[in-house]
């Protein structure tokens, strides 16, 4: 997952969580005995975030006095565990803040409340329209969205002069040649890659890119094309030539972080917000870093990570789960949120905001100026990974086959059919 999980990972032992979760339940009020209560699980966002939550429930509240919010925040590791039981169980609260790729393996199993009954087209306008799309299968919308984040490029401004670039690498393309140029005249990586099969999905994205289609309107391989195969090829040929780590093979992507940060990669592809974490453990490196757009392939297409709401489809009180939905996701509470949290909005108007906030100071911090390259890549920003059943056994299908022909344990052909014969036989 995405950078996004990691902002917000913080340790909180479960019984600092319980007690947070009553306390706040408590300071929102006694339900009535003939009011509704909607409870609403978010993900790893106490204690941070304990201070906007609480003010939205009050308000949300104050405007539904028949309404009473029970806010439950989940530690991250637990939640996929903890929301199937739920469902499994008839038990699920009534809106649960997930990310569409999860989300998408219930909502194929019918546990989500399906959005188009629920809601006008002028509500569902409201929010960017690819964003929309990311919490859409079979023609169904299941997710409100809320949060998101773009992937940039943080780069290493000396490195790059030491190597005598002026730019940094907008495309693949140029990517391969910049590492070259960067291995000949510095002796360093100009990047990490991960193909280490249960972690980032970027290779896997970086397909898309290319002009690769995963898979066909039937769920089959649609990789195994002279597009997959010039792809396979791409990253082949770069671990081949030495201008990815040996690692790349045995590590995620937190080694391509360390190595960022120690000086020996010029280029990491990671969220905005990483540029807190980069000031914290190598202010040397923070000093010579910047951002830039994210890099894509032929296609243009950039990724975005994207945090939705959803409702599960056994609530009780649909209508009120709906209102508060929109509520916590409405473009000035998005917009506060955003703010308050270094992410990103979901809506046009929130988004249009956010930018000029950042365009009107004078003195941008690098974070700040980082969210700035962030937002501006919404328009053309989509999931680029689409929502479906098994995903990671799609990524580990394609990721062990990239492996097998990096060694030279296949053909680079032979490994896209196998890859392709992997997934189709898993289905």
């Amino acid at each position: 997952m995405s950078s996004i999980s990691k902002t917000f990972r913080f340790a909180f032992l479960a019984c600092v969580g319980l007690l947070l979760s009553i306390l706040v339940s408590c300071g929102s009020g006694s339900t009535p005995s003939s009011g509704t209560e909607i409870e609403f699980w978010t993900m790893q966002l106490q204690p941070k975030f304990t201070e906007y939550f609480n003010t939205l429930i009050a308000e949300f509240e104050t405007e539904n006095p028949d309404t009473t919010i029970r806010w439950v925040d989940v530690p991250w590791e637990a939640m996929e565990n903890k929301i199937l039981n739920a469902v499994s169980a008839h038990t699920a609260p009534d809106v649960v803040n997930l990310n569409p790729n999860f989300a998408s393996q219930l909502a194929a199993r019918n546990a989500w409340l399906n959005l188009d009954e629920q809601l006008s087209d002028t509500e569902k306008q409201t929010y960017l329209p690819k964003i929309w799309q990311a919490s859409n299968i079979e023609n169904q919308s299941f997710g409100i969205p809320w949060y998101l984040t773009t992937t940039v490029t943080i780069y290493n401004q000396e490195i790059l002069q030491a190597a005598g670039i002026d730019n940094p690498p907008a495309t693949y393309a140029e990517l391969a040649n910049a590492a070259q140029q960067i291995k000949d005249k510095t002796g360093k990586y100009a990047f990490f890659a991960t193909f280490v099969p249960s972690d980032s999905a970027e290779v896997l994205g970086s397909l898309v890119q290319m002009g690769v289609t995963l898979v066909d309107d039937q769920g089959k391989a649609a990789f195994n094309t002279p597009a997959g195969i010039a792809a396979f090829q791409y990253w082949v040929d770069l671990y081949q030539k030495g201008l990815l780590p040996p690692e790349s093979l045995t590590q995620g992507h937190r080694f391509g972080i360390e190595l960022y940060q120690a000086g020996e990669s010029a280029l990491l592809s990671s969220g905005a917000q990483f540029f807190n974490a980069i000031e914290t453990n190598a202010p040397s490196i923070a000093a010579v870093s910047a951002a830039a757009p994210q890099i894509t392939g032929e296609t243009g297409k950039k990724n975005v990570a994207v945090m939705n709401l959803v409702i599960p489809r056994d609530t009780d009180n649909p209508e009120a789960a709906v209102k508060f939905a929109l509520f916590a996701t409405n473009p000035d509470n998005q917009l506060a949120f955003a703010q308050a949290a270094d992410v990103l909005p979901s809506t046009e108007a929130s988004v249009a905001t956010f930018i000029d906030n950042i365009n009107q100071k004078s003195n941008a911090k690098p974070l700040e100026k980082a969210l700035q390259v962030s937002a501006s890549q919404l328009s053309e920003a989509e999931v680029l990974i689409p929502a479906m059943k098994n995903l990671n056994v799609l990524q580990k299908a394609i990721y062990e086959n990239l492996q097998a022909a990096m060694l030279d344990q296949k053909t680079v052909e032979q490994a896209v059919s196998d890859a392709a014969a992997t997934w189709n036989n898993a289905q």
